[in-house]
């Protein structure tokens, strides 16, 4: 009765703990359901879905598929493809497009990998349906999970088919008719000559017109479609580096050079001070003390004085045994080197042609017998002999061996052991420029030995230049700072007081991952467009070697460029309109010679020009000008022109039209199969602009 009177007394309180839980509960589903705002879709493609846990999968699968593919780079890969999927689907479903096994068996003959397969040919080398399918036949019984697989991949191979049967219907409807193969031949081979007066627009100076903001907006939504962008964000940053200081650099050098002499130590376990030897005397296992005491674990392999650090190989290389060189810095250490043992002729730069023969073990054995090998290597040896120059010639027209035939057959830093026993043995028995034919289980080489070198075993002691901890907490306390002082002050003022620089990266994309000047960093990214991330807002990030303090600059949602980009682009349009209009009022008169007086001007002469190539030589391409002389006639005047690089006046000197032909078969040929290139990709394009599109990937976290 105790129990249940307190159960009454605390109602409230378990009313208010079930009900909390199960809030908790429903919102734990809507998350995972898409509830709240959070989209249960990736996209959608006019209308249609494309569910985001499928959609995930395929990305994961793309990732596996792909060794090195980012998941941001396997997320626009597959997104890609759903897109194309999803528009295509219903082109097929309208022109009733269906395939079947045929169709499939010629998307696999069509994969190299299938149809060069020797299982799937027929004794002239073709690809044979049959065997492929007797093949898959047999799998379902002896390989299940295989056969699985195949099924599995079965609708996007049909898929395939299906896209690839459309697009060959709409390049079949790319027809270049006769009066298209004319009008063709004569703009590639009708010639126009004319006298012309050019004022180039640079004779004005750009301070001279100015083009405000309003104006490039203005020409940017007159011509949309030409301007439009996908949405993008630029960004400031400032990157601190973390680096060792002089400190650090001086302490990292004193504990090295410590370690050349002996040291009394303080053991632990029989208390006692024991003394360590030094680098630079009697180490009784050097192995033990390079390891115990170096950041690059110790090496006993001999290397050729070639394979020494470049600025210290003479110093090293010429130590006597025991002898110790260092500190030196090589690669972001600090180093103590030491002797350990020399080797004579322990290396070699060897050159070699190989002929193999069918039954070898090359990558690629030659359709040859072992006995016309042997003659044949014979007969290379003695061209290389007759004539050594010849001897690289000769390699790269026969050698089999793919990894030094376009080397001129060179193998250079051969070690022993490195070739199979016989290559191996040649070359290490016979004296530098000994040349035969040598049998392996590859074939025959002719082998030359071209040099030997002399190696040494070298103890090395390196301690990486890092900074120290004090450094690093000095680095991190400088950006944390930055950071703060950042959301009150200008960044570029507060860069200045601690002498680093503000750097930008621009055209940042949705889904892109690289940032200029810093790398791959997408959480960035991912800040930058957030909802909650504001114009001016300011965030610190760790980044590989260390902090980046970084500013979002600005962001261009879905619509025209920016008005940094119009800067680039569309700028010089509108200043050359407006220079044209300062140059026209100095171009006085109705003819070529009364502008050429008027401007101080030279009249030059543009002669057999065509307009497939509208090119005025020392001017550049002007088509505008080219087809207005084109259509003038002889000896009349043009008017002035706004070209693309400055004002024109011209004259018509003779146009000469292109012979009469019997047909125009080539040309028309040649136009078709050009119309017909690309079709695919102009396709997509077409249908991507026209489509519905709704890309919701900037919602999950990629």
């Amino acid at each position: 009765m105790a129990v249940l009177s307190k159960i009454r007394q605390r109602s409230l309180l378990l009313i208010l703990v079930i009900g909390f839980s199960l809030l908790a509960f429903i919102v734990t589903d809507l998350i995972g359901n898409g509830g709240f705002g959070v989209t249960k879709n990736i996209g959608s493609v006019n209308g249609k879905d494309i569910p985001v846990q499928e959609f995930l999968q395929k990305v994961s699968a793309a990732q596996s598929r792909q060794q090195g593919l980012s998941p941001t780079q396997a997320s626009t890969m597959v997104w890609n493809q759903e897109v194309e999927r999803a528009l295509y689907e219903k082109r097929y479903e309208e022109a009733g497009i269906r395939v079947g096994r045929d169709h499939v068996y010629n998307m696999y003959a069509q994969d190299p990998s299938v149809s060069r397969n020797p299982q799937f040919q027929n004794a002239l080398g073709e690809f044979d349906k049959a065997k492929f399918n007797e093949f898959l036949v047999n799998l379902k019984e002896t390989n299940p999970e295989a056969w699985k697989n195949i099924e599995s991949n079965l609708p996007a191979v049909e898929n395939a088919a299906k896209k690839q049967l459309y697009i060959n219907m709409i390049k079949a409807g790319f027809i270049t008719t006769k009066l298209d193969g004319k009008a063709k031949y004569n703009l590639e081979n009708n010639k126009v000559t004319f006298d012309y007066v050019f004022v180039p627009y640079t004779t004005i100076n750009d301070d001279e017109v100015k083009v405000s903001d309003d104006e490039m907006i203005a020409y940017m939504n007159k011509n949309e479609k030409k301007y439009k962008a996908d949405p993008t964000v630029a960004l400031d940053f400032v990157f601190i580096e973390n680096k060792a200081s002089a400190q650090d650099e001086a302490d990292i050098r004193k504990d090295i050079n410590n370690l050349l002499s002996p040291r009394v130590v303080y053991n632990e376990q029989t208390k006692t001070n024991d003394t360590i030897p030094g680098f630079r005397g009697n180490v009784p296992n050097i192995k033990e003390f390079v390891n115990n005491n170096s950041d690059i674990p110790y090496d006993t392999t001999y290397v050729a004085k070639k394979d020494l650090p470049l600025d210290h190989a003479e110093q090293l290389f010429n130590l006597e045994k025991g002898a110790v060189y260092g500190p030196y810095t090589d690669n972001g250490y600090f180093k103590i080197s030491k002797m350990m043992a020399r080797k004579p002729g322990s290396t070699a730069k060897v050159r070699h042609i190989l002929v193999s023969y069918e039954g070898s073990k090359s990558p690629s054995p030659a359709d040859r017998t072992k006995e016309e090998a042997k003659a044949k290597a014979d007969d290379i040896m003695r061209k290389a002999k007759a004539n050594p120059d010849s001897f690289a010639k000769l390699a790269k027209e026969n050698s089999e061996d793919p990894g030094s035939k376009d080397k001129g057959g060179v193998y250079d830093n051969v070690y022993e052991g490195q070739m199979v026993p016989e290559f191996n043995d040649f070359v290490f028995n016979n004296a530098v420029g000994k040349m035969d034919v040598v049998e392996t289980d590859f074939g025959y080489h002719i082998i030359e030995v071209m040099d030997k070198y002399d190696a040494v075993q070298i103890a090395t002691v390196a301690k990486k230049i890092q900074p120290s901890e004090r450094t690093s907490d000095n680095v991190f306390t400088v950006a944390t700072k930055l950071e703060m002082d950042a959301q009150e002050k200008p960044l570029e003022d507060l860069a200045k007081e601690i002498d680093q620089e503000v750097k930008s990266a621009t055209k940042i994309g949705l889904h892109d991952e690289k940032i200029q000047g810093l790398g791959d960093y997408r959480e960035i990214v991912r800040w930058a467009f957030s909802e909650d991330t504001k114009e001016g807002d300011v965030k610190k990030y760790d980044v590989t070697n260390g902090h980046a303090v970084v500013r979002l600059k600005s962001r261009n949602e879905n619509g025209l460029q920016s008005l940094e980009e119009a800067k680039t682009t569309v700028m010089p349009i509108l200043m050359n309109e407006k220079k044209a209009v300062l140059i026209k009022e100095k171009m006085k008169g109705d003819t070529v010679d009364a502008v050429a007086e008027a401007t101080g001007s030279t009249i030059a002469t543009a002669a057999d020009i065509s307009l497939a190539a509208p090119l005025i030589t020392g001017v550049g391409a002007e088509p505008k000008v080219v087809g207005k002389a084109y259509k003038l006639e002889e000896g009349k005047n043009s008017g002035l022109i706004e070209g693309k690089t400055g004002v024109f006046m011209v004259r018509t000197k003779s146009v000469t039209k292109a012979p009469e032909l019997p047909n125009h078969n080539a040309t028309i040929a040649r136009t078709q199969s050009q119309s017909r290139g690309g079709v695919q990709s102009r396709l997509t394009t077409a249908l991507k602009e026209k489509a519905d599109i709704e890309d919701n990937r900037g919602e999950f976290n990629q």
